[in-house]
């Protein structure tokens, strides 16, 4: 899975910034905090996006406090951000649709 640059990664990034992904200082990765209703609808969250993340065998680095999940994407196979943190960023905001 190569690097994404250039204008496939403008493109491929754009829709995530307007949805709130942000770039990570320091590091070619995207960062966005998803708040939910409580604790439940956070893992529920969590765990669609787990079970996308392990058949793709791409995980993203996360942290959850009670309704709170923070995401952080990036492929470290290329040391930066590749199409499967795009791939698993949308899903996971199809997913936050649902939560609404």
């Amino acid at each position: 899975m190569p690097k994404l640059e250039g204008d496939e990664r403008q493109k491929s990034l754009e829709p995530l910034f307007k949805a709130g992904w942000t770039i990570v200082e320091g590091r070619d990765a995207i960062y966005k905090e998803f708040l939910f209703k409580n604790f439940n609808e956070a893992f529920g969250f969590m765990t669609r996006v787990a079970l996308l993340a392990d058949k793709m065998d791409h995980h993203p680095e996360w942290f959850n406090v009670y309704n709170k999940v923070q995401v952080t994407m990036s492929t470290h196979d290329v040391s930066g951000l590749s199409a499967k943190d795009v791939k698993v960023a949308n899903f996971m905001e199809d997913i936050f649709k649902t939560y609404k």
